[in-house]
């Protein structure tokens, strides 16, 4: 069986955020990390080299594959911030026509930048999130 590529590290979570080049990328980054912290009463940890996530959970598919996956999560990427929606964004469409400037993907909300979104939309967005995937996962 195949081993998932994304795990939870040891790494350091502060180090990583500050070794973000882009300056607005690590600052939007430092601001995510308060958020995220707030919204799901977790401490974040890295997952890869690049993610930082905050609680877990485990899933089994009916063919049998499982692992463990962060609740919710975000990378600041070169050319956005990556904020993981874990159960996507299929009943979200309220929240997203308020949220501002985003592009999404199945479960990544993709951001250039926070100014260009309404913070209190995203923290709703997050917290609901999160907890759907507890009472989903437990």
């Amino acid at each position: 069986m195949a081993t998932q590529k994304t795990r939870e590290t040891s790494a350091c979570v502060q180090s990583f955020l500050h070794s973000v080049g882009n300056r607005t990328r690590r600052e939007d980054s430092l601001v995510m990390l308060d958020l995220m912290r707030d919204a799901t009463g977790e401490e974040a940890r890295m997952w890869g080299s690049s993610i930082v996530g905050f609680g877990s959970y485990h899933y089994v598919y009916e063919s049998g594959r499982e692992g463990d996956a962060m609740l919710t999560g975000f990378s600041p990427r070169k050319q956005n911030l990556a904020i993981y929606i874990m159960p996507g964004f299929s009943a979200h469409g309220s929240l997203l026509e308020k949220l501002g400037k985003h592009k999404t993907g199945k479960s990544c909300l993709y951001v250039n930048t926070l100014a260009d979104i309404d913070m209190k939309v995203l923290k709703t967005l997050v917290q609901r999130s999160v907890r759907h995937m507890r009472k989903k996962y437990g």
